[in-house]
């Protein structure tokens, strides 16, 4: 044993893992200021759709703007390894974004189904390059008592190539109270569903993911007026 040859190993050694260490610090920094930057400007995209919403409900443009403060909004980078068998699993099961907007993007492989709502059938959402997905999730559906509907859908895996995706979560405070909106309620159309606050409902929904449930996890059909 050669106590100097062993000194020398370990200071390559240690020189290596400072050099990996450096390489992988300037990664996550890097990886850490690119997805600063996007979420940056979905926030810009998901106000100006949310201000298209308003207009179309016939209210000002910034009438939703104020259930934004404090947001809950998030992003999710999601990897979809090939499967050999795709017609025995999901990517992910069915659902609806309990949220306000989900803007997506997709890779060219594709693999996001939605439920048409005349036959029940799926259809494969077909990547179309350098744009994005926009679903209306259960709030916007709430606020406009149904004017708007959630789109239900799922995530299908493919039997040779690796999918990635980022769906942006755009969400409001934790504090919110969500209900239908004084100005989409009349006599004629009444609200069609009871306020419920966000922030539990929101924790709700995330604490039960992967979870095997004995009952079926909060839906905004819980809250509907005319429920069963």
């Amino acid at each position: 044993c050669d106590p100097e040859r062993n000194g020398s190993l370990l200071f390559v050694v240690h020189m290596i893992q400072m050099l990996i260490s450096n390489s992988r610090c300037k990664l996550i920094c890097a990886c850490r200021q690119a997805l600063e930057e996007y979420a940056e400007a979905m926030e810009e995209l998901a106000f100006k759709l949310l201000e298209l919403i308003a207009r179309s409900l016939g209210l000002r443009p910034d009438r939703l703007h104020g259930f934004f403060k404090d947001q809950t909004t998030f992003i999710r980078l999601n990897h979809y390894p090939p499967c050999p068998s795709p017609d025995l699993a999901l990517g992910v099961g069915r659902h609806k974004d309990a949220g306000a907007l989900t803007i997506l993007y997709q890779d060219d492989v594709g693999g996001l189904d939605v439920r048409r709502r005349s036959d029940g059938e799926w259809v494969r959402v077909r990547p179309v390059p350098d744009s994005y997905v926009i679903n209306v999730g259960d709030i916007i559906q709430v606020w406009s008592n149904d004017r708007y509907e959630s789109a239900e859908h799922r995530v299908s895996v493919n039997s040779e190539k690796e999918r990635f995706s980022m769906p942006y979560f755009f969400n409001p405070g934790s504090d919110a109270m969500v209900e239908p909106l004084e100005e989409m309620v009349s006599d004629e159309r009444p609200a069609r569903y009871d306020a419920y606050n966000w922030g539990n409902f929101f924790s709700t929904r995330k604490n039960s993911n992967f979870r095997k449930l004995d009952v079926e996890n909060v839906q905004i059909a819980h809250f509907r007026k005319d429920r069963p």
